[in-house]
């Protein structure tokens, strides 16, 4: 389901983290759907439990994941309230920009190899989408 590499330089929290936002942003997890135990996933990854465990309460902190006490972990329902200003929008979405930006750069993508992966995936989504 997500993809870490040991390898990379990136602390695994933040690439699990990233690979969960990723998921969700590509449609590939849609609102409602359930995640994997901590412990399973913990396992799929072979990476510690307490480092699942960190990421999903930070992403539930955030709005982005639900938790029901004895249920499971799901893609929230409906999100936590959005920025309404462009001002808003753009202090939200400079850092992670920034972090998409030098993660590419550190694995050799140019901005314009970004961006024209960016706007294959939307030309995709909008497809499935139809």
């Amino acid at each position: 389901m997500f993809a870490i590499d040991p390898a990379d330089p990136t602390p695994i929290y933040a690439q699990l983290d990233r690979a969960i936002r990723a998921a969700i942003a590509a449609g590939r997890l849609k609102n409602g759907d359930k995640l994997p135990t901590v412990r399973q996933l913990a396992v799929d990854l072979r990476v510690n439990a307490n480092t699942v465990a960190k990421v999903y309460t930070e992403l539930e902190r955030t709005g982005v994941l639900a938790t029901q006490r004895g249920i499971g972990t799901f893609v929230r329902a409906t999100p936590v309230t959005a920025p309404t200003t462009r001002r808003d929008r753009e202090r939200d979405l400079r850092p992670f920009v920034e972090r998409l930006l030098a993660d590419a750069s550190a694995l050799g993508y140019s901005l314009s190899d970004v961006l024209q992966y960016l706007k294959a995936l939307e030309s995709r989504n909008a497809k499935e989408r139809s």
